[in-house]
């Protein structure tokens, strides 16, 4: 089966080059028993690719069936995913067959997998090393022949270096890792989309199908889409219903858009990314400009200290050129730089203070870590965004975040 033939079996609309590394990825993995892992933003379709691993695996005539881990409650989790025994519980009339046990021959898709309890990782574990498990208040092993497939809104490495995830269940569950992009990395695809559900609800609400003008596009196309592909379908059937003109211009589409979630196009043509780097590096630049000050002004003091000043020329207590106290910043030695100038007779002097201080820190690292900490705060502990913000990888954020203490901060 051909790229082209998965995306019309699926309903899959976009040519990204990261959405067809996905989708071949899925495919050359989908004949084999690896376990498999997908990755990506909430609302980017990680069903849909769990799907294509079934029906094109030699289990696709066994059950398949998709569960949500994070909306299974905690107490009975373990029971409705293995099974119980009657009596086991309060409220276990009678036992019952848990998912791995009726899916047995075919595939279970796990979605949202870093929810699951600490106890319920472990006995996954186990199904995925030997393919038993143990129901809820039993001692006898069962055995089921299941094909995992699960999925992730989590870096579930930095929440297993955490301890929040079992490490050991990562690196089983991530035999072939699949990352599926988010909207907002998919460029043109976002029209096609926009197109698609455009026709979709025509056909359900029975009018004329909307289209864009060429700002609309644009405007499209520099939204962050934060809810993702199901964002983007929420918003075409909002407008499908309430918009009179069928042809949708700029200042339509912005209505719709949340204000935080709308990246305005400059007239420079600089991305937001570019833009943010640039502020970064005039930030930069202050710091190396106000350090080298302080450096240039500890070079003059130390070459008026070399001077032929007499014991009598030190007069605490005056200013430079008001005789009242003057403090700045210490920049190093031991002495505090208080200048004074002796207005009567032109001469320069320099008051030592008697307990000595230390040098003043200017410190890259401190302001480095002062800018991580604001980026984390800014995106509310979304590591990713942050990252990107900051033009630097994941795992040097992750390294950076450790460092510094900030894990508080991440969501």
């Amino acid at each position: 089966m051909t790229l082209q033939e998965v995306k019309n079996r699926f309903d899959i609309v976009g040519n990204s080059p990261l959405l067809n590394l996905a989708i071949e990825t899925a495919m050359k993995v989908s004949p084999t028993e690896m376990t498999v892992l997908i990755q990506g933003e909430s609302g980017v379709g990680k069903e849909s690719f769990s799907k294509i691993i079934h029906q094109l695996s030699g289990r696709k005539h066994g059950p398949f069936i998709a569960i949500n881990c994070g909306a299974l409650p905690e107490g009975t989790i373990n029971s409705e995913l293995f099974g119980h025994e009657k009596g086991s519980f309060t409220g276990a009339s009678e036992a019952r067959k848990g998912y791995f046990e009726t899916v047995s021959g075919g595939t279970i898709f796990l979605d949202e997998i870093g929810e699951l309890p600490a106890d319920t990782q472990a006995r996954l574990l186990r199904i995925l090393e030997s393919g038993e498990f143990i129901k809820v208040g039993s001692s006898k092993p069962l055995h089921t022949d299941v094909r995992v497939v699960a999925a992730t809104n989590k870096d579930l490495y930095v929440q297993a270096s955490k301890g929040r995830f079992r490490e050991d269940l990562f690196y089983r569950l991530s035999t072939v890792p699949i990352r599926v992009p988010a909207l907002r990395e998919r460029g043109s695809d976002i029209h096609l989309l926009f197109r698609k559900f455009a026709m979709m609800f025509s056909e359900k609400y029975k009018n004329e199908p909307l289209s864009l003008d060429p700002e609309a596009i644009q405007v499209l196309q520099n939204c962050k889409w934060e809810g993702n592909v199901r964002q983007l379908k929420n918003i075409v059937e909002q407008m499908s219903v309430l918009e009179t003109n069928r042809e949708i211009s700029a200042d339509v589409m912005r209505k719709y858009l949340p204000q935080e979630n709308y990246l305005p196009v400059t007239t420079s043509g600089a991305s937001h990314s570019e833009s943010t780097m640039s502020e970064r590096d005039i930030f930069y630049k202050i710091l190396f400009d106000v350090k080298n000050d302080l450096h240039e002004l500890k070079n003059v003091v130390s070459s008026m200290l070399q001077g032929n000043l007499s014991p009598e020329m030190y007069s605490p207590n005056k200013s430079f050129a008001t005789n009242e106290v003057s403090n700045y910043p210490q920049t190093g030695g031991n002495f505090s730089n208080n200048f004074i100038r002796n207005n009567t007779k032109n001469e320069t002097i320099i008051h030592i203070d008697e307990t000595p201080k230390e040098e003043a820190k200017l410190s890259l690292e401190v302001q480095e870590k002062e800018i991580i900490r604001r980026a984390l705060l800014k995106h509310k502990g979304r590591r990713n965004r942050a990252a990107k913000e900051l033009g630097i990888s994941e795992r040097t954020l992750y390294r950076k975040i450790k460092n510094y203490g900030f894990e508080d901060l991440e969501e």
